[in-house]
C-alpha cells in the first residue's frame, strides 16, 4: 500500500511519470490518528505536549510506592490477612493460590536515603517467607490465629476443608484436617478465657460451625462444639462477644442469629438449651427486613447490641441478652422471636451500653445513610461510642450510638469512588479515635473520628498508596494493623507494608 512507502526512495522512478488512480490517491491522503506523526501546526504541537504531562502525571501516581516492605510470592488475589496476637509482626495471608504464606513483616533495616526508599525501586526484594502451607484444593478464603495465644494457625477454603496447623514449630506442620461444608467463608477465633482455641466458621450452605483444637487429643485435635442450621443462604459474616460469650452470623437470606454456645447465658436463665439461637431475627419481620441480604455484623464492646450491615445501605441495630440476667425476649430466637416483640418500635429506640437486657432482640435502630451495600462495619473501643460503616459506594458513616444512632459524619469519598472494603478502628490504649479503611482504590487511609461534620479534611490524617488500584485486580481486599503499621492483603497477589510516623 502508499502508505508503507519510506521516506527514502528510488531516484530512477523520477526517470517517468507515474500518475496514481484515484482509489490509490485516497489511500494516502487520510492521516491515521492512532499513527504517531509531527504536526504542523504549533498550537497542535502545545496540546500534546500537554496530554504528554498528563500522561507522565498519571504514570507518576500508579508507581507512586509509599510502603516500608512488601511480600510478593503469591500467585493470585491474596483474599485474607491475619496478624499473630502476641506477636503482630507475624502475618498470614490465604490466596486464590491455593496457598498460605507466613512471613514477618518488619521492615528491613534501610539501606538508602528515606527518600529514596519512598519510592521502591524494583531491585527491593521480598520479605522472605516463615512457612508455605499447602494441602487445599480451591482458593482460601479465610485465615486466622487462635486466642489467647496463637497456638495453633487455622486455614479456610472454597474446597470447604478446615485445616489446623501448629505455630510452635518453625514449619507450621499440619495438626488436623476436617471438611464438613463445601465452601468456607469466614473464621472467627473465640476470646473466651475459658475456651482457648475455639474458633466458628460460616460455611455457603448457611450452616455455622463452632470447634475446639487440642493438640493433646490425638484421636480428634479438631472438635466440634457447636453446629447451627438456622440460616437458609450462604453465611456471610460473623463476630463474637468481646467475652466470647454469643456468637452473632448473618446470612445472603437476610437473617441475623445470635448463639449461646457454652450456655452460660442460657444456665444463667434456669435453661439448658444452647444448641439453637438466643435471638433470631429474619426477613420475614418487614421492619428488620433487608432486600438483598446482610455481609456484615460487629458488636459493640459492652456487648449490649450488635449492628448488621447489608445491601442498599441498610443498617439494622439489634438488642444482646446479657448473661446473668433472664428476660424472655432473649430465648425467641428460633424462628425470629425477638421481630414479634412489637415495644418501643421507632427506628430509633436508643443505643447505650447500659442498654438493658430487656431489649434483647428488639430492633434498637433501622439505619440508612449510604446507598450501596454495607461491606463493614466497626464500633470503637470507649470512651467513643461510635460505629464506623465502609460501603460498596465509596463511603464512609459515622453514627453516635449514645446518641440515638444520629450520623456524625459521612465521608462521601473516602475512596474516590472505589468500594471501602473495611474500616476498622485501632484498639491501643488513647488511639480508639484512629479509624484505617481500604478500598477498591488502593488506598489505605486513617482518619481522625473526633468531631463532627465540619471536620478539617473530614478527618484524614494519612494516606498510602502502593496498590495499583483502579477496581479489579488492583484493590486492597483487607488488611491487619497497629499504630505504627499496616499490612496489606492485595488483589494484585502482593501484600504491602506501611507504617505510621505521623505521631
Amino acid at each position: 500500500m502508499a502508505s508503507q512507502i519510506p521516506r527514502g526512495h528510488d531516484d530512477s522512478l523520477e526517470e517517468e511519470d507515474v500518475l496514481l488512480d484515484l482509489a490509490e490517491a485516497g489511500e494516502e491522503i487520510p492521516v491515521d490518528p492512532d499513527h504517531g506523526m509531527d504536526s504542523p501546526d504549533d498550537d497542535n504541537d502545545e496540546d500534546n505536549a500537554d496530554d504528554d504531562d498528563g500522561i507522565e502525571q498519571d504514570q507518576e501516581i500508579q508507581l507512586q510506592n509509599d510502603s516500608k516492605a512488601h511480600f510478593d510470592l503469591h500467585q493470585d488475589s491474596i483474599f485474607c490477612i491475619a496478624q499473630h496476637p502476641l506477636d503482630p509482626s507475624i502475618v498470614a495471608t490465604g490466596s486464590g493460590d491455593d496457598t498460605t504464606y507466613v512471613f514477618d513483616a518488619s521492615p528491613p533495616s534501610p539501606l538508602l536515603p528515606h527518600s529514596y526508599e519512598s519510592n521502591p525501586s524494583a531491585s527491593r526484594h521480598s520479605l522472605p517467607p516463615l512457612a508455605k502451607l499447602s494441602g487445599h484444593t480451591d482458593s482460601i478464603n479465610a485465615v486466622t490465629f487462635s486466642l489467647p495465644n496463637g497456638a495453633y494457625l487455622l486455614t479456610g477454603g472454597l474446597d470447604g476443608r478446615l485445616r489446623a496447623h501448629r505455630t510452635s514449630d518453625q514449619s507450621y506442620s499440619l495438626l488436623a484436617e476436617t471438611q464438613e461444608v463445601s465452601e468456607i467463608n469466614f473464621l472467627s477465633p473465640c476470646p473466651h478465657r475459658s475456651y482457648p482455641d475455639t474458633v466458628a466458621l460460616g460455611a455457603s450452605d448457611g450452616s455455622v460451625w463452632v470447634y475446639r483444637i487440642d493438640a493433646n487429643e490425638k484421636a480428634a485435635p479438631l472438635q466440634v462444639v457447636q453446629a447451627y442450621y438456622l440460616h437458609t443462604e450462604s453465611c456471610t459474616a460473623g463476630a463474637w462477644t468481646a467475652d466470647g460469650k454469643f456468637l452473632a452470623t448473618v446470612s445472603e437470606d437476610g437473617s441475623l442469629y445470635v448463639y449461646d454456645v457454652f450456655g452460660e447465658g442460657a444456665s444463667a436463665a434456669g435453661t439448658r438449651n444452647q444448641s439453637q439461637a438466643v435471638v433470631g431475627l429474619t426477613a420475614d419481620d418487614q421492619r428488620f427486613a433487608v432486600e438483598g441480604g446482610l455481609y456484615s455484623v460487629a458488636v459493640a464492646p459492652g456487648g449490649a447490641f450488635a449492628a448488621v450491615g447489608g445491601a442498599g445501605g441498610m443498617i439494622r441495630v439489634v438488642g444482646l441478652p446479657r448473661p446473668g440476667v433472664s428476660s424472655s425476649s432473649a430465648t425467641q430466637g428460633l424462628k425470629g422471636g425477638g421481630a414479634k416483640n412489637k415495644t418501643s418500635g421507632g427506628k430509633h429506640t436508643g443505643g447505650t451500653e447500659s442498654a438493658g437486657t430487656g431489649q434483647a432482640g428488639q430492633i434498637l435502630a433501622s439505619l440508612q445513610s449510604q446507598s450501596d451495600g454495607v461491606e463493614s462495619l466497626s464500633f470503637s473501643a470507649p470512651p467513643l461510642t461510635l460505629l464506623a460503616a465502609g460501603s460498596v459506594d465509596g463511603s464512609i458513616a459515622l453514627f453516635d450510638t449514645a446518641h440515638r444512632f444520629a450520623v456524625r459524619r459521612h465521608i462521601r469519598d473516602a475512596h474516590e469512588g472505589y468500594a471501602a472494603v473495611k474500616v476498622e478502628f485501632l484498639t491501643e490504649l488513647g488511639k480508639g479515635h484512629l479509624l484505617t479503611s481500604c478500598g477498591m482504590d488502593g488506598l489505605v487511609r486513617r482518619w481522625d473520628t473526633r468531631g463532627g461534620t465540619a471536620a478539617s479534611g473530614q478527618g484524614l490524617v494519612a494516606q498510602w498508596r502502593g496498590h495499583r488500584g483502579g477496581g479489579e485486580r488492583g484493590g486492597i481486599l483487607g488488611f491487619v494493623q497497629t499504630r505504627w503499621r499496616i499490612v496489606t492483603a492485595g488483589d494484585d497477589a502482593v501484600s504491602l507494608v506501611f507504617e505510621d510516623d505521623t505521631g
